[in-house]
């Protein structure tokens, strides 16, 4: 092949190709050697001075048309007459790169830049030279190919720019020492991890461990409360914590069986240690199913919408007056109760005496506190396992599983002691209440035997009637 056509593909490669001369900067460098300079990077950081220096002894030979192009020069001339304004600012930080390269007897070096314009504009390139094998001597011929990547950069800069400041919380993680450990469990006979993991449960932390966090955005900083990613990445122990094992174990018997993506609710903790309820989309990016070394998590707070749906179902399930459970509530116990029949169950039927009197007289606003001050007096005699419903205007109900008549007897005088208690801290009206309690027996169902208790308050009502008639 002829010199003429190697002289063409130079002359009309579509990439900024330059022949130079690095001798001077061998010269240079065998200088520093010999002045008895061992450790280049301590002698540059002595005298920064020396990097600007050695770039002005590398000489051009000649560029192609790509180049000029390139750098928006109307001929060579021009563009070697502009060196300064093509090489300068970023360049010394890569430039020191390329002399510790050449310092360690390195005979060719990539790398990524900038560059310039010789109307100013920035130019992002990636850059790579070689000092061609006839000149390893003295470094007079170096080729040095310059590609234009800016369209590059600024779509990398773009998409850098939807992760940062994305909406939610994304998290770029590396999920290969887990896949490794995955591996080595199916050579081991493991087929099952559901069941693996049910006998080893500790497992399920020791996998969490494995994941490599690579980096989180804004919005995840502000979700969690950190102040900076290294703040955030050095306590994700308190972040995913608690209930986080319970669902991150369903997650990796997802990824085990071969899952890609995957969604689920779950609870992270911010650093303050407040609860933050999170809908978590796990994605295994596209190419690198053979090693997770790429995973894009995206986490949406759904505190707020976790909090009107406790309200919902707690005004689906309480008494808004009394905070006490509703007529519905209680008539789903009761079925779920008689479903799972476990004796004994007792009941306390409670009545609210004289509220229409008190209505009449003072009016409803007094009524409704008497209301109030009822479900006071229930919840504080109750022990955690029982229940109290407000199922009717003036009427409600403890109910008291795994409780014998004599144990329901002792809380009924206890609501009684609570009562008089109450009475000494407010005014009138006095708080007065009627009781009637029932045991469970076998062969009677549970509504018959809350008809027991209720006629055994009927009867209490109505002993108390004629004892306040009598007083008066």
């Amino acid at each position: 092949m002829s010199n003429e056509h190697f002289e063409s593909l130079f002359e009309y490669a579509p990439i900024s190709l330059w022949e130079q001369d690095y001798s001077g900067i061998k010269i240079f460098l065998d200088e520093l050697r010999a002045s008895g300079v061992s450790d280049l990077a301590h002698y540059l950081e002595e005298h920064p001075d020396e990097i600007d220096k050695s770039l002005q002894l590398i000489k051009v030979k000649r560029v192609n048309r790509e180049t000029l192009h390139m750098f928006g020069a109307r001929n060579e001339t021009e563009l070697l007459a502009n060196l300064d304004r093509i090489f300068r600012d970023e360049m010394r930080a890569h430039w020191r790169s390329e002399l510790m390269a050449l310092w360690n007897g390195e005979n060719q070096w990539s790398g990524d830049g900038i560059n310039y314009r010789l109307d100013g504009e920035a130019l992002h390139i990636r850059l790579h030279w070689r000092i061609l094998p006839e000149c390893e001597t003295n470094w007079e011929c170096v080729l040095v190919s310059i590609e234009n990547i800016t369209a590059l950069k600024k779509a990398e800069q773009r998409f850098r720019n939807l992760f940062e400041h994305a909406p939610i919380s994304l998290w770029e993680e590396d999920y290969a020492a887990l896949k490794q450990e995955f591996d080595r469990l199916h050579t081991q006979g493991v087929t099952d991890l559901k069941s693996y993991l049910t006998r080893n449960p500790e497992l399920v932390n020791r996998f969490m461990g494995m994941i490599r966090v690579l980096d989180v955005n804004r919005k995840t900083l502000e979700l969690f409360g950190a102040k900076n990613k290294e703040t955030l990445l050095t306590n994700l122990d308190k972040v995913f914590r608690d209930e986080m094992s319970a669902h991150f174990a369903g997650e990796l018997v997802d990824m085990w069986n071969g899952k890609t993506h995957y969604e689920r609710e779950g609870i992270n903790y911010s650093l303050s240690g407040d609860p933050v309820n999170v809908h978590l989309h796990w994605k295994l990016m596209p190419g690198h199913e053979h090693d997770f070394s790429w995973v894009l998590v995206a986490l949406q707070d759904i505190t707020a919408r976790k909090k009107a749906e406790e309200y919902l179902r707690y005004l689906g399930t309480h008494d808004v007056m009394t905070g006490l459970y509703n007529r519905a509530f209680f008539d789903e116990t009761l079925k779920r109760l008689e479903s799972e029949r476990r004796d004994p169950i007792s009941v306390i039927i409670i009545d609210l005496n004289n509220l229409k009197t008190t209505n009449d007289r003072y009016g409803h606003q007094v009524g409704d506190q008497l209301i109030r001050r009822t479900g006071e007096v229930l919840k504080a005699s109750l022990e955690d396992e029982y229940l109290a419903a407000r199922i009717g205007g003036d009427e409600f109900i403890l109910i008291l599983p795994n409780t014998n008549a004599q144990t329901a007897n002792a809380i009924m005088e206890r609501v009684e002691s609570l009562v008089r208690m109450n009475n000494k801290y407010y005014r009138e009206p006095e708080l007065s209440l009627s009781l009637g309690t029932a045991t469970s027996e076998p062969g009677l169902s549970l509504e018959k035997m809350i008809s027991v208790a209720d006629d055994a308050m009927y009867k209490y009502k109505g002993q108390y009637y004629r004892r306040r008639k009598e007083d008066q």
